[in-house]
């Protein structure tokens, strides 16, 4: 745990760590938590736009529409069939009252902080035994851009522009520099010397 007001930089979780812990949440019957990992993980969002999320935006559509909290920009999004057929079933599983209701509420139905959901998440990273140095829901955000930059190929510096735009970076610089891709190809400068 960071100390007190000190910045901790958060780590990227594995996608095939985020797709286990995905399905390891749903099994232990704990289906909001693995509804928040997914949509971290599969589109980007920051946690503040997550926790606004209501069932009826999510729940048997093909598309999601938001205004982003941070940058009060439109931000469209398709929900993959995969995706679609996880959040139908865990809507089944949880049964709300409404379709109006917000997702990510406690059992006092009151929304949950950013900082709840970051404790929980670091209780998920012991229960769960993840490999991952600093656990925070920007670590699920993370997680989608680097996913999507290691599918990119060849295509790499295309992904990042186009990581940029949906990040909302001002440039691919700094959304490299934000999913921790200069500093990796900086340091594989050295493993290209030997005798």
């Amino acid at each position: 745990m960071s100390k007190k007001f000190s910045t901790t930089t958060a780590d990227h979780l594995e996608w095939n760590q985020s797709m286990n812990l995905i399905r390891n949440l749903y099994t232990d019957e704990d289906y909001k938590m693995s509804l928040l990992v997914a949509f971290g993980s599969f589109w980007g969002l920051r946690i503040s736009d997550i926790l606004k999320l209501k069932y009826a935006q999510v729940y048997n559509q093909d598309e999601l529409t938001l205004i982003e909290q941070k940058t009060g920009k439109t931000r469209e999004i398709k929900i993959n069939a995969q995706l679609k057929k996880h959040i139908n079933d865990c809507y089944l599983k949880l049964k709300p009252r409404s379709l109006d209701e917000f997702i990510f509420t406690s059992q006092k139905n009151c929304v949950y902080s950013i900082q709840r959901i970051n404790v929980l998440l670091k209780e998920m990273k012991t229960k769960y035994k993840l490999n991952i140095k600093n656990f925070s829901s920007h670590s699920l955000r993370k997680c989608f851009g680097r996913e999507i930059f290691n599918r990119s190929g060849s295509n790499a510096e295309l992904a990042l522009v186009k990581l940029s735009s949906l990040f909302n970076h001002s440039n691919p610089a700094i959304t490299r520099r934000y999913l921790g891709i200069a500093k990796e190809e900086l340091m594989q400068t050295y493993d290209v010397l030997g005798f």
